[in-house]
């Protein structure tokens, strides 16, 4: 069963027809009324005309993160700001919050592309769903809660955390359906053991995962575990939040919904695209997106595009699952972090030397992070009060930055690995495939 079978079965070629037709859109749009974009495309020496067939579009500038940073907060909205109903921004942990906007016709776009990938993963009128993605300005948990309440679905708005209630909830309240990050559903699953509840005390039968990479071992856990069809979506909030792709029953790939998105996959290194089941960093441009349109926007993630028609009957292309980033950025437990926004804390304390590793591994489940730096030999030939203090002291800030915990090792000079070339900051074992 479909969603909404006019667009998802589309044939191909009005597919394309109709992306044609909604990228020349949004393209005058940004040309009339985001100054950004204008400049760019000029700079290309390009103009609206210059844009005939979707092939054509590779010739357009691509938009980054550091855009939307550099015009922060409403540089880049296309309509005026008593236009817009609702905002949303990131933590800001890395430099300027990136913000996005939505008008009342952005939400109703929001919640059925979200209806979508729900109900491809198998969510009906009849579920109870706990929701235990963050509720805030994080898109996650409100993008999914208006999919499902769209479906029919009675949403239990648990957010993240405070887990032994959780699966309280749901044992009392029958929940049939979860939405969360993988990590953090093992994690109940874990709890659950502990508590003495089995799968088979409760009603699960479909959970749907995203917010960070994972990998087949992890949705064999999660299925095993908790009793539930695990399927996989993505999404970004610069471009909508969650709700852009989602996997079917199938699990052959995120159904991605290119009546509003146009996805291109270029190699990262060349910038030019590549062929179909070739695998390189996602671009994805939003055709309907009022408030806030971004033109090839560079993800960072690397995957594929696979433009067959599924078994399930949609006709939309899907992605494979994201493989990694073509940047530093760590995601732990769901939280994106950066390398140098612990080497800032690092190397700005008196006594801390420059050199230090970060290891990430998993750990039943949770992803854990350690980072051992070098302290100078006066130091660590101090008495133990010393050490205490400066542990406790960088181990607070580390949380106060990152917003997770961070395990610390204080080692003596020269104990890290020194190489002749790039140093190896990070050493992930994670193991995550593809």
């Amino acid at each position: 069963m479909i969603f909404n079978p006019d667009y998802e079965c589309m044939p191909r070629k009005r597919i394309k027809d109709l992306q044609l037709s909604r990228l020349r859109g949004v393209l005058s749009r940004v040309w009339e009324n985001v100054k950004f974009y204008r400049e760019k495309i000029e700079e290309k020496g390009l103009s609206l005309k210059d844009l005939r067939t979707l092939e054509d579009f590779a010739k357009f500038p691509f938009t980054v993160k550091q855009d939307l940073r550099d015009t922060y907060p409403f540089g880049l909205f296309a309509v005026p700001e008593r236009d817009v109903v609702r905002l949303h921004a990131s933590s800001g942990t890395t430099g300027k919050p990136t913000v996005v906007g939505y008008t009342a016709r952005d939400l109703q776009t929001w919640a059925e592309l979200s209806a979508r990938v729900l109900y491809a993963g198998g969510l009906r009128h009849d579920d109870k769903v706990q929701n235990f993605l963050g509720y805030g300005l994080f898109t996650g948990g409100l993008g999914m809660h208006y999919g499902a309440e769209k479906i029919g679905a009675t949403v239990i708005p648990t957010s993240v955390g405070n887990s032994e209630r959780q699966i309280n909830l749901m044992k009392d309240f029958g929940t049939t359906a979860i939405i969360g990050t993988p990590s953090y559903s093992l994690h109940l699953a874990e709890v659950m053991k502990e508590m003495g509840i089995g799968k088979e005390d409760l009603k699960l039968r479909v959970g749907f995962f995203g917010a960070e990479p994972w990998t087949e071992e992890i949705r064999k856990e999660l299925e095993g575990t908790l009793g539930v069809i695990a399927t996989d979506n993505y999404g970004l909030s610069e471009l909508i939040g969650p709700g852009v792709a989602g996997e079917c029953q199938l699990k052959v790939g995120m159904h991605i919904w290119e009546d509003h998105f146009l996805v291109e996959i270029i190699d990262p290194e060349t910038l030019e695209p590549v062929e179909p089941g070739e695998v390189g960093e996602l671009v994805i441009t939003s055709l309907t997106k009022e408030a806030l349109p971004i033109i090839r926007y560079r993800t960072r993630d690397i995957t594929y595009l696979i433009e067959e028609p599924c078994g399930c009957g949609r006709t939309m292309a899907r992605i494979g699952k994201i493989k990694g980033r073509t940047d530093d950025m760590l995601i732990i437990r769901g939280v994106n972090v950066f390398p140098s926004q612990i080497e800032e804390v690092l190397i700005s304390t008196q006594g801390v030397l420059p050199h230090y590793q970060i290891v990430l591994d998993r750990r039943n489940h949770l992803d854990t992070i350690e980072v051992f730096v070098e302290i100078s030999d006066d130091i660590f030939q101090d008495k133990m009060r010393s050490l205490v203090e400066m542990d406790r002291t960088l181990t607070h800030k580390l949380k106060s930055v990152l917003g997770i915990d961070v395990k610390l090792r204080l080692v003596e000079p020269k104990s890290i690995e020194r190489s002749s070339g790039k140093a190896k900051r990070v050493i992930d074992k994670r193991k995550l495939k593809a």
